[in-house]
């Protein structure tokens, strides 16, 4: 069963975005995570909201076979970055990005995401600017300077 076909609709009929569909098994159960964003972000209030309506669809639909563990949230502050629309999204935000291989000596590298097309990505690092293939990227998420936030929230 497509989940994040079926949930699309759903998520986008109350407004907002589903930006994650993972399942996976954790301690022997299926845990089917949904990650929801929105304008200026989703507080707990619409997570409620959403994951009664996920849920009573999902049981609509006839999602699993057995018990199954369903979170909603939303990606965070530091959200992990897997599709291109992602990636265009956080043009000008901090990353951090683990390579599949080694690209200018290194497998992980953070800087600037300067840009994001549907062919890749170029960050601006230490040396210069890297362009990295979207095939080329194990994982890469937004990173943000704690104590530089710690000191703007004392000002």
């Amino acid at each position: 069963m497509d989940v994040e076909a079926l949930l699309r609709p759903l998520i986008e009929a109350e407004g907002f975005e589903l930006y994650d569909v993972t399942q996976g098994r954790e301690g022997g159960r299926t845990v089917l995570r949904v990650v929801v964003d929105g304008p200026g972000g989703v507080d707990i209030d619409t997570l409620a909201h959403l994951t009664e309506r996920v849920s009573r669809h999902l049981d609509l639909e006839g999602y699993g076979t057995g018990p199954y563990d369903l979170q909603v949230s939303s990606p965070g502050v530091e959200r992990s970055l897997k599709r291109p629309e992602h990636f265009r999204r956080a043009v000008g935000e901090r990353v951090r990005v683990r390579t599949t291989a080694p690209m200018a000596g290194a497998t992980t590298h953070t800087g600037e995401l300067v840009g994001a097309d549907d062919e890749g990505i170029t960050l601006a690092v230490a040396a210069g600017e890297l362009r990295l293939a979207h095939a080329d990227v194990r994982s890469a998420r937004t990173v943000v300077d704690w104590s530089a936030e710690l000191k703007r929230s004392n000002a």
